[in-house]
C-alpha cells in the first residue's frame, strides 16, 4: 500500500510541475536526475550489472513504463485533459494487462479475479463521474489520444519487464531505463521546441518529489513487485490511484469529493483484494 499512495501523488505532482516547464522537458530533467542519483547509489554498493540482453530489455520496457506513460500523462494533461478523465483512461492499464497477461506470461485468472478487474474498473468509474458529474466541458480529442497511447505503454512496459527483466539487475536496470527514456523525451522536446523549464520554487520541489519518492522509492518498488507477483496482479493496484488522487485533489485543491467518490474507491479497494488474493508468484 505504500506504492499506492506514493505513486497516487503523480498526477498532483504532474500539475504543479508543467507550471513553469515544458513537460517533456521537466520529465527529461527528472529522469536523468533520478539516473544519476541511481547510477551513484549502485556504483558505490557495488551492484552487479545486467548483460547486454537484459540491458536491452530493460530499456525497452522503461520506454513503455517512463517514456510512453509519464510521459503521454504529462503531455495529455498539458493539451487540456482534466486529471480525472486522465485517471479513468489509466484504469484501462489493469484490464489490458489482465487480457494479455494469459497468452503472454501464461498467467490466467480466476473467475473471482476477473470479478474483482471488473469491480476495481467500476470503482474507478465511479469516482470520475463524481468528480465531474454533469460537466460538459469539451475535451481535446489529441489529449485523449495521447491518454490511451499512455496506458498502451504502461501495459506494454509491464508485460516486458515481467517477461524478460526478471533476472536484470534491479538498479543499473534502473538506470538503464531512466536514460534511455531521458533522451527519447527530450529528442522529441527539442524537436518540437518545447524545452521551457524555469527553475521556480514550484519546480524545484516538483523535482525533489518526482525524482526521490516517485522515480526513485515508488518506481523502485513496483520493479520488485513486478518481479515477484503476477502482471495482473500488481496492475490492479492502478484501479486505487484515481480514488487517491480525487482526495488528494479535495485536499490540495478543493475540488470535488461526494458520497459517489468514496464509495467508488471502497469497490476498487475490493476489486483489488479479489485480484490480488490468490495471485501466484
Amino acid at each position: 500500500m505504500v506504492f499506492v499512495g506514493l505513486w497516487s501523488t503523480g498526477f498532483v505532482v504532474a500539475r504543479y510541475a508543467t507550471t513553469d516547464a515544458d513537460p517533456l522537458m521537466f520529465l527529461s530533467v527528472r529522469l536523468a536526475i533520478a539516473a544519476a542519483v541511481l547510477a551513484a547509489i549502485a556504483a558505490a554498493s557495488g551492484a552487479p550489472r545486467p548483460d547486454r540482453g537484459g540491458l536491452g530489455w530493460s530499456m525497452v520496457a522503461g520506454l513503455g513504463i517512463h517514456a510512453t506513460y509519464l510521459g503521454g500523462v504529462f503531455v495529455a494533461i498539458d493539451l487540456g485533459l482534466p486529471s480525472g478523465v486522465s485517471a479513468l483512461i489509466g484504469g484501462l492499464h489493469p484490464v489490458v494487462t489482465a487480457l494479455a497477461g494469459g497468452p503472454l506470461l501464461g498467467e490466467r485468472l480466476s473467475k473471482h479475479q476477473w470479478f474483482g478487474v471488473g469491480l476495481g474498473f467500476a470503482g474507478v468509474v465511479a469516482v470520475v463521474a463524481d468528480q465531474f458529474g454533469g460537466s460538459s466541458t469539451a475535451i481535446p480529442v489529441l489529449a485523449v489520444i495521447v491518454g490511451f497511447t499512455a496506458t498502451i505503454g504502461m501495459s506494454t512496459g509491464s508485460l516486458i519487464q515481467r517477461r524478460r527483466c526478471s533476472g536484470v539487475p534491479m538498479l543499473w536496470g534502473t538506470v538503464s531505463q531512466y536514460a534511455a527514456s531521458a533522451t527519447v523525451l527530450v529528442t522529441i522536446a527539442v524537436a518540437g521546441r518545447r524545452t521551457t523549464i524555469e527553475f521556480t520554487a514550484t519546480t524545484i520541489w516538483s523535482l525533489v518529489w518526482s525524482v526521490g519518492v516517485l522515480s526513485i522509492v515508488a518506481v523502485l518498488t513496483m520493479l520488485w513487485l513486478l518481479r515477484h507477483r503476477a502482471a495482473a496482479s500488481v496492475s490492479s493496484l492502478f484501479f486505487l490511484f484515481p480514488a487517491l488522487s480525487a482526495i488528494e485533489g479535495a485536499v490540495l485543491f478543493g475540488e470535488r469529493l461526494g458520497f459517489t467518490a468514496v464509495s467508488g474507491f471502497a469497490i476498487a479497494v475490493g476489486g483489488v483484494a479479489l485480484v490480488t488474493r490468490h495471485a501466484g508468484r
